[in-house]
């Protein structure tokens, strides 16, 4: 029975770190499943207790940091970004008007809505802009002051 109300706890802990993505609450989880095996060994509950702060205080002190600075973006690893993080420096070409409140460009022969970088901003259509960054499906766009006139944003790479 103990095992089952373990086991209970570390699939809560998993679930509300699905949530929160800070990876702290899975470590606990971890240590859940841990002393949900010791009940299942038989072990008593100030034993079983012991194996879930053990194991959560390890994980939080050694595999919590490792996972972190594993899972830094490319851009701080120097490694070649890739998904959104690539888009982050492209040039695009403005289709529709870009304000505060619309806009549409094209990224690499993808239509992206977007926004300025700076609100106060607006882009006309057929002006290049720069992608700053990306927040979800919307690319927060600068004015270009690189690009020549006429230069093609899928050739500038």
């Amino acid at each position: 029975m103990d095992a089952v109300v373990w086991i209970v706890l570390g699939v809560l802990l998993a679930v509300a770190e699905i949530f929160t993505t800070t990876l702290f609450l899975i470590m606990f989880a971890a240590g859940a499943f841990a002393a949900a095996g010791a009940a299942a060994l038989g072990a008593p509950i100030p034993v079983q207790a012991l194996v879930f702060a053990v194991v959560s205080a390890l994980s939080v002190a050694v595999v919590r940091p490792v996972i972190r600075r594993h899972a830094g973006s490319a851009l701080e690893t120097g490694d070649r970004p890739f998904g959104v993080e690539a888009l982050e420096g492209v040039t695009a070409l403005v289709l529709e008007r870009v304000d505060a409140e619309r806009g549409l460009v094209k990224i690499d022969g993808e239509l992206w809505s977007a926004r300025p970088y700076d609100a106060t901003q607006a882009f006309e259509p057929g002006e290049r802009v720069q992608v700053i960054k990306v927040q979800g499906a919307t690319a927060l766009v600068w004015q270009d002051d690189i690009s020549s006139p006429g230069e093609l944003p899928e050739a500038k790479r």
